[in-house]
């Protein structure tokens, strides 16, 4: 039976249940994101788990959103990160080395990977073909300790794109109008998996951006396809060699079908005070 994207993904991690949607599942994760406005109750929770060291192929510790050092408490909170990413065995990315998501992407992920992160965006991995969900800290710190992620199988919202972006606008139209036409809980208990001939038009890092924000529309996550795009990215980050493909098979099915004609776009702009308040420029 044809596949989608998201299939292949969850069917590889697949550790108990079925993909019924609604179904309780739980699948293996092979990477892990915090940062240091979450990541110290993560590390507390391992302490609190007796775990030695971390039992993922890859677990990073950012540092990148409390940087403002008005008092000591920031700079306890990143030198104790430091030190426990040191203890557990996980990278640690420190400050200015760049924002947790793209650096992510950057350095670390891989097509057909699965990842949960302690930040509404970890979902921006996506880009690159992975199953990247964010989630609380303590499921986080399961994950560092080998156990697998446990949540209720979701519906796979398949988004055609068909033509090509006309001049003015961006990638982030493209979620902008996912935005205008669903609101922000339009994709509770869905995954948003972008498929067809408009993706050629679209790089990794316009993924990106489109991936990054389904965190607004309330998705359990977004998911590309791992193509020509993402080899040509992790080529250019001089990591061509962890890149596998990673598409839809012919026929592939999704519970909701819905186009985009990115041709017949125009520039939008969400006005305050909500990501859904959609309105053309």
């Amino acid at each position: 039976m044809p596949e989608s994207v998201t299939q292949k993904l969850i069917g590889s991690h697949l550790v108990s249940g079925s993909m019924t949607p609604g179904d309780e599942i739980a699948i293996r994760i092979d990477q892990t994101l915090t940062q240091d406005a979450t990541g110290t109750l993560v590390m507390q929770e391992l302490e609190a788990l007796g775990l030695d060291r971390a039992r993922t192929e890859v677990s990073v510790q950012y540092v990148d959103h409390n940087l403002l050092q008005t008092d000591e408490k920031n700079a306890e909170d990143h030198e104790y990160l430091r030190t426990a990413a040191q203890h557990f065995g996980l990278w640690f990315s420190k400050p200015g080395n760049g924002v947790s998501h793209p650096t992510h992407m950057q350095r670390f992920g891989i097509p057909g990977k699965t990842m949960v992160g302690s930040d509404s965006h970890t979902p921006a991995a996506g880009s690159l073909g992975m199953l990247a969900i964010g989630v609380g800290g303590l499921e986080v710190a399961l994950a560092i300790a080998g156990e697998p992620l446990h949540l209720r199988a979701p519906e796979v919202w398949g988004i055609r794109l068909e033509g090509t972006l006309p001049q003015w606008c961006s990638a982030k139209d493209v979620i902008l109008e996912m935005l205008r036409r669903h609101d922000v809980k339009g994709g509770v208990n869905r995954i948003i998996e972008y498929h067809g001939p408009g993706l050629a038009g679209l790089s990794a890092m316009d993924r990106h951006v489109i991936a990054n924000m389904g965190a607004e529309l309330g998705a359990t996550t977004s998911v590309f396809p791992s193509d020509g795009a993402v080899r040509d990215f992790l080529t250019a980050e001089d990591r061509g060699d962890d890149w596998v493909e990673l598409v839809a098979d012919d026929g592939a099915e999704y519970d909701i079908d819905e186009v985009i004609d990115l041709s017949e776009l125009e520039p939008l702009i969400a006005k305050p005070s909500s990501p859904g308040n959609v309105v053309p420029v």
